[in-house]
């Protein structure tokens, strides 16, 4: 991706290297709580994984980003800033106004509006201070543990993604999604998660066809690769051998694929209608 040399965000806090602790907890970002998962495949229990997480005390030391880590940083607050001018410019042709969503960076462990959370829950969106949580090391993990390709536009795609749970936010989405979740079986939440879920990569298709002129030879395949890492079947197979679908939350590989790759296509916010496709 292009990126160099152009407006970064001053919507960005950089937290890494700096001192922190307190209690963390594993929170649900794009990958689909991990290392929960893992716990609970192997026949774990879920509240019991729960709270050993919640009662560990973690303390990073304070200490100066290398050359690679700033430069990772100012990659990650250009490719906010086109998200802004992308959806800055999609809600203003659709007669809204679009808030800005904030982004944080930070190393181990973070404290957020919606609890605290280790980097073992992957890049993720706080609805109650409308702020994505990264901690950038999550890519070298999904690299190498999860068989993606790696490079610079995975890392665009999994902010695009957590932007759109953002945009999801705004439109209400998001909050009716939850509401319609009251009541129903698990593998009926499930199915209206795995629909958000695919919206937002959908959207990250939408960011990514409007913001095309900055794309590189590559770009799109790297994208591709991050989404069918993360794909609920890909994830089972490399933590417990076997695939499970009622406990899908975020879509199999050739879902997440697919999403991405008709938002690029058409670049038609109106065309995203996940909970159609996925419910029927």
């Amino acid at each position: 991706m292009k990126w160099k040399g152009r407006r970064q965000s001053s919507n960005v806090e950089d937290r890494r290297g700096k001192s922190t602790g307190g209690k963390i907890a594993i929170g649900g970002g794009i990958i689909g709580l991990i290392f929960l998962a893992i716990q609970l495949f192997s026949g774990g229990d879920a509240t019991e994984v729960i709270n050993q997480i919640q009662t560990q005390d973690t303390v990073t030391e304070s200490r100066e980003l290398t050359a690679e880590e700033k430069e990772l940083g100012d990659f990650a607050a250009t490719v906010l800033a086109d998200t802004e001018d992308v959806w800055n410019t999609i809600f203003e042709q659709n007669g809204s106004d679009y808030a800005e969503p904030g982004m944080v960076l930070f190393t181990d462990a973070v404290q957020t509006a919606c609890g605290g959370a280790s980097a073992a829950s992957g890049p993720f969106y706080c609805p109650a201070d409308q702020k994505i949580y990264m901690d950038l090391r999550f890519f070298e993990e999904l690299k190498t543990r999860f068989g993606a390709e790696g490079g610079d536009f995975a890392i665009a795609y999994v902010i695009a993604h957590e932007v759109g749970h953002h945009v999801q936010t705004l439109l209400g989405t998001s909050s009716k999604v939850r509401q319609l979740q009251q009541g129903v079986s698990q593998a009926e939440a499930n199915e209206l998660s795995v629909a958000l879920e695919l919206q937002a990569d959908f959207y990250a298709g939408i960011w990514t066809k409007h913001n095309q002129q900055y794309l590189e030879e590559g770009d799109i395949q790297e994208a591709l690769s991050a989404a069918s890492a993360v794909g609920d079947d890909a994830i089972q197979r490399k933590t417990q051998g076997r695939v499970v679908p009622d406990s899908f939350t975020h879509g199999t590989s050739e879902q997440r694929m697919k999403w991405f790759t008709k938002g690029y296509r058409t670049g038609d916010v109106q065309q995203g209608d996940t909970f159609q496709a996925v419910l029927n």
